[in-house]
């Protein structure tokens, strides 16, 4: 895999997912275990890496976008102390039912990091996530796919969207050494 980009989703495959719910507040968000050791790692070997979240609970009322930002901060903060980095993070607050251009598995947020990183090539990138959502994302954005976890979705209606799949994010990363 030579790629130069990786694009990773949040829910699921950084943070664990809460079902059929959103993390509205810093004290909900678990981080995966070894999420903070893959980054450091994944951090030597991509030259950019973005996360692109859906945040439709901004949307709904339930939090805003400084309870957002306070989540996305501390955990940047947390991955720089690990010795990775996130260049950017792209999230698009608005509801599934608005048809945003800006909401995953549109690529709004991969077109966006190409004009705000004019080098960035999508099909030498990566996506990396954990739904269906994700892995059309990544494919529609010419992109390599990553399916991290178990989503029994992915496996019956759409294997043809995944082209490597890993049980976390620090299996994806070691595979990379």
């Amino acid at each position: 895999m030579q790629a130069t980009t990786l694009f990773l989703d949040r829910d699921g495959v950084l943070n664990e997912r809460i079902m059929d719910g959103y993390v509205t507040r810093l004290e909900e968000f678990r981080l995966i275990d070894g999420v903070l050791e893959a980054m450091a790692i994944l951090s030597r070997r991509f030259d950019h890496i973005f996360m692109v979240t859906n945040q439709q609970g901004i949307g709904k009322g339930l939090m805003s976008e400084g309870d957002l930002e306070t989540i996305h901060r501390w955990f940047t903060e947390q991955v720089e102390s690990a010795g990775g980095r996130i260049d950017r993070i792209y999230h698009c607050p608005a509801l599934k039912s608005a048809h945003s251009f800006m909401r995953k598995p549109s690529i709004g947020m991969a077109l966006q990091a190409r004009r705000d990183f004019p080098e960035v090539r999508l099909r030498e990138a990566v996506m990396v996530g954990d739904t269906k959502s994700d892995m059309l994302f990544g494919r529609r954005a010419g992109m390599t796919t990553v399916l991290v976890g178990d989503e029994p979705e992915v496996a019956t209606e759409a294997p043809h969207l995944v082209d490597f799949r890993y049980g976390t994010l620090l299996d994806f990363a070691q595979s990379l050494k």
